[in-house]
């Protein structure tokens, strides 16, 4: 499991690096969506397949949804759509394509080796203990952090509203 651990995070620092240093802003989000989706990897590789999941669903599902959300806001017409048709031709997918299935091929390889759901620590973290932990003696970081989401979600809404652009 060893392996598994290095080799996902071996792929979430170069995508994490993409991110960083590509200057179109659709580029890095798909290099941003394979360095979580190898975060998650190295959850699962850690023996926290509850982790894991969460990673997926709640970072690399939110950040897909934030994007459409920002893109309905901004409503740009028809010359953003062509704008993102040449931003998205078919060689820049390579790359994700590229890490992504390398992450497959580990994935495959995890299942395959360790049928007993061991890892590296040789435990499992499930989601009582996630829950226990969340809601015992980190509530007050839970909650703090809930917060700063809506403060978050308010403060896009009136950035984006018409009458502010106005």
């Amino acid at each position: 499991m060893e392996f598994a651990f290095y080799f996902a995070s071996g792929i979430a620092v170069v995508s994490t690096l993409r991110v960083i240093t590509n200057k179109n802003p659709v580029h890095a989000l798909l290099y941003l969506i394979i360095s979580l989706i190898a975060v998650a990897m190295t959850f699962f590789s850690l023996g926290a397949p509850f982790a894991g999941v969460l990673e997926v669903i709640a970072y690399a599902g939110a950040i897909m949804v934030l994007f459409v959300f920002v893109v309905m806001m901004l409503n740009l017409g028809p010359a953003s759509v062509e704008q993102e048709r040449t931003w998205l031709k078919p060689g820049i997918w390579l790359g994700p394509i590229l890490l992504c299935g390398l992450l497959l091929a580990e994935l495959i390889y995890v299942l395959f080796t360790y049928s007993n759901g061991a890892a590296i620590g040789h435990t499992t973290v499930d989601a009582k203990a996630v829950g226990i932990s969340l809601f015992g003696p980190y509530l007050l970081v839970v909650e703090l952090a809930s917060m700063l989401l809506l403060a978050a979600v308010v403060t896009a809404f009136h950035l984006g509203r018409n009458e502010a652009k106005e």
